[in-house]
């Protein structure tokens, strides 16, 4: 169901010498001619080090709880699609794997977080520091495929009734999920090749808990450090933004059709087999928009790491939450597996 892109070498040339390097390149790869810049090899990151320390262990545990929730909440529903075959359908493979991207992307980011909290050793090296990125790139990207192909789903399942066997059928949606999971990591490596390419001189230090692209950027020296910035910005967000026009052009039908059903009744229940996502896709880019997209003020450090962790951290928490609640047929799945699981009289 997941299609992966795995690359194990990249071939490069430098002064005409051609070499192969193990996934990303080297820090020491690309120095600027005429400048004697120190190599990076580790960075720190600064994360919740500025805040008391008496906070940081109640911050650990509620972090670490939500960490644990989504996880066992996403497994949940990935277990109940797989196990009810009255769910092997487009839009519950989709769902799979949608939390599947969750998973990947919480493993990638929070618990390195987690670590970073209780320890006064904060330093990440390069190469960790670049496969992060690339993940939470893959896995962020494909994410935001995930909720526009489901917004899809709902647009033929709703306006196109008839076809939608046609359209949607099992083989070729599972291709389409292998796709966006390819894209998503090509996206992820080329973006991450382009800002290690950089030249990263001065401080080290990255103010953040991740290895987040802004802040690393913020690192870099040279001519092509602001037209680098510009064109990683540029990327991100017509990828992010053309999905989420997708996905409201899919809504905009999908109210137009909803409203010609003549009876209240017919309308409500049509409607309710979007909510949970429209509810996903909402909380998704609006927390997204509350981070990168808030005025520039006299904000401190402690609230721009506490407003990540709503992204990072809290998003995936509330995905499996709301599907698992809003989504009466995999909640009726849910309780008829636990049901079969632990009821001694169950048939």
């Amino acid at each position: 169901m997941i299609g992966f892109l795995t690359l194990n070498h990249l071939c490069y040339s430098w002064d005409k010498v051609h070499t192969f390097i193990p996934f990303l390149i080297s820090p020491d790869a690309a120095p600027v001619p005429g400048q004697n810049y120190s190599v990076v090899t580790e960075f720190i990151l600064v994360g919740f080090s500025n805040f008391p320390r008496h906070l940081l262990p109640a911050f650990f545990l509620l972090y670490l709880l939500m960490y644990l929730f989504t996880l066992l909440g996403n497994l949940l529903i990935m277990a109940t699609v797989w196990s009810e075959r009255s769910l092997h359908t487009p839009m519950y493979l989709f769902l799979c794997a949608l939390s599947t991207s969750e998973i990947l992307f919480t493993v990638a980011v929070t618990p390195r977080m987690l670590v970073d909290m209780l320890s006064t050793h904060r330093t990440i090296t390069w190469m960790a520091c670049a496969s992060q990125m690339f993940f939470s790139f893959t896995f962020g990207f494909t994410h935001s495929f995930l909720l526009m192909i489901m917004g899809y789903d709902r647009y033929v399942a709703i306006c196109h009734p008839l076809r939608y066997n046609v359209l949607m059928s099992n083989r070729g949606c599972a291709r389409l999920v292998s796709w966006f999971w390819v894209g998503g990591s090509v996206m992820g490596i080329m973006l991450t090749l382009i800002v290690f390419h950089l030249t990263f001189c001065g401080s080290n230090v990255i103010h953040h808990f991740a290895c987040h692209v802004l802040s690393l950027l913020k690192l870099t020296c040279g001519k092509e450090t602001s037209s680098v910035t510009l064109g990683v910005i540029l990327v991100c967000v017509s990828a992010l933004m053309g999905c989420l026009f997708l996905i409201v052009l899919s809504y905009v039908f999908i109210v137009a059709a909803i409203l010609r059903i003549p009876s209240a009744e017919g309308r409500h229940k049509t409607f309710s087999t979007c909510v949970s996502h429209l509810t996903v896709v909402i909380v998704h880019y609006g927390f997204a928009s509350i981070i990168y997209l808030k005025p520039k003020g006299p904000h401190s450090m402690d609230s721009n790491t506490l407003m990540a962790t709503t992204y990072t951290v809290f998003t995936p928490f509330l995905s499996p939450i709301i599907f698992s609640l809003r989504n009466k047929e995999l909640k009726n799945a849910i309780k008829k597996s636990f049901w079969k699981k632990f009821s001694p009289l169950s048939s």
